[in-house]
């Protein structure tokens, strides 16, 4: 493809000022025939990057999603160095190096291609930024230099893009005119630098302008083999909000498959009649929990019994606490303590056998395998009853099997403070998120032919 700004600045070098003016109403086109098609890309998990075997991938993947739930709750504690420096302050309750899906897209013009994390739990849009970079982690791919780039420009601190990182105290610092942030993560990575905006290259060549991002110069951590993260949560600077897109959607294929599972951003993003819908239930004002996408879970059925399990459980409380979010990075979904009590003891009770150790694989349920063989290990059907839905998993959705060490394990894990369906009971179900409408459609799908 070309790219209408880095032929702009050719036009104005050249003095065709009947070409410059051409070229100054094309992005406006470009922008919005990209919209009216919508955007397909493709996510892959983080394992399927390196020569893991299954039971491998299955370790990584607790270790991320036990990082990403002991983080949820978490925030990390201001920089200093940012406040004095008039950065914003935002502590993202979610850990970056506990990444689950990986995008990849392109920065900059000419473009430059860029693995990033896809977070529907955070807003902020991040790369490692060579501005210099002063504190940058390993990367697979080259560093963005802002200074190679004719699209970069520096975000004003008095801009309303600057105030959407929600610390306006901390926002404007004479002489600096510019937007400093700082953004940290529960398992100690943090990004520090400046937000601008930026031209990304989306799929197959659809290129979007004036995108803010932040440009990191100072980074501490890991976001597991990528260069920065995406938000698509649901405040102002996610890359949802940003498009101005009114729906996305995604669709996991299975955990042990290595083919790329399909996002659609706008039109493209559709599902049958037959899916079922459940609305977002209201975020917590202000903060980070701001940007989770809440869901209302009513009850539990295991085999073809409600769980007697209080639906206060799931709900949030008036201070913000509490309540059921739907995530990309968690890979094993977490119930509230009290609810995941009542779920182990339902299914141990229907599985009838012997117990055995999953801490190798980060789960606290596991059976023993008549004869060593995980696919003979009999469970109940296990249903999800939201409000005005009911999510039935398949098997492969809740059982997670180690053939080697012939257990069959409960792929959750319990939680204190709120809850979280995860990735894994995710997988074979294509989901729609229908932000004007304020509604989550979800049906069961073959991910890998769509």
């Amino acid at each position: 493809y070309t790219d209408i700004s880095y032929l702009f600045l050719r036009t104005m070098a050249s003095g065709r000022s009947l070409l410059l003016w051409l070229l100054l109403l094309l992005p406006s086109f470009a922008i919005s025939s990209a919209s009216s098609r919508g955007i397909r890309l493709e996510l892959t998990h983080a394992d399927t990057r390196g020569d893991f075997t299954g039971i491998e991938r299955i370790r990584r993947a607790a270790d991320r999603s036990h990082r990403r739930v002991n983080g949820l709750l978490a925030a990390a504690p201001p920089s200093p160095a940012s406040l004095q420096s008039g950065g914003a302050d935002e502590t993202a309750a979610v850990h970056a190096s506990a990444a689950t899906y990986l995008v990849d897209l392109a920065i900059g013009t000419p473009p430059l291609p860029i693995t990033a994390v896809l977070d529907t739990g955070s807003d902020l849009i991040w790369t490692l930024c060579d501005a210099p970079c002063r504190k940058c982690f390993p990367q697979p791919t080259p560093l963005y230099a802002p200074a190679m780039s004719a699209t970069y420009a520096n975000v004003s601190c008095r801009s309303s893009l600057c105030e959407a990182l929600r610390n306006p105290r901390y926002h404007c610092s004479a002489p600096d005119p510019g937007c400093a942030y700082y953004f940290s993560y529960g398992d100690g990575t943090s990004t520090d630098g400046a937000l601008a905006t930026e031209t990304l290259t989306l799929g197959s060549g659809t290129t979007v302008h004036g995108i803010a991002f932040g440009c990191g110069t100072e980074n501490l951590g890991s976001t597991d083999n990528s260069s920065g993260v995406v938000g698509m949560g649901r405040g102002p600077l996610s890359l949802a909000s940003q498009l101005g897109i009114t729906r996305f959607s995604y669709c996991f294929t299975p955990f042990s498959d290595k083919a790329a599972s399909p996002l659609y951003l706008g039109p493209s993003a559709t599902l049958s009649t037959t899916a079922q819908s459940t609305p977002f239930a209201p975020n917590p004002a202000g903060g980070r929990r701001s940007s989770y996408y809440y869901l209302t879970l009513e009850g539990i059925t295991v085999g073809e019994t409600l769980l007697p399990i209080d639906p206060a459980v799931f709900q949030l409380s008036p201070m913000g606490g509490g309540g059921f979010i739907i995530d990309s990075g968690t890979t094993f979904t977490a119930l509230e303590e009290r609810a995941f009590v009542v779920l182990a003891r339902a299914v141990a009770a229907r599985v009838g056998l012997p117990l055995a150790s999953g801490a190798h694989l980060g789960l606290s349920l596991c059976f023993a395998a008549p004869e060593g063989k995980t696919e003979a290990v009999d469970v109940p059907r296990l249903v999800f009853h939201f409000d005005g839905a009911d999510m039935a998993l398949p098997r492969e959705s809740y059982v997670v099997e180690d053939r080697n060490a012939g257990v069959a394990c409960l792929g959750m894990v319990s939680m204190r403070g709120m809850s979280v369906l995860g990735s894994l009971q995710q997988q074979s179900m294509h989901f729609l998120y229908d932000l004007e409408g304020g509604v989550l459609s979800f049906e069961p799908a073959e991910c890998g032919k769509l």
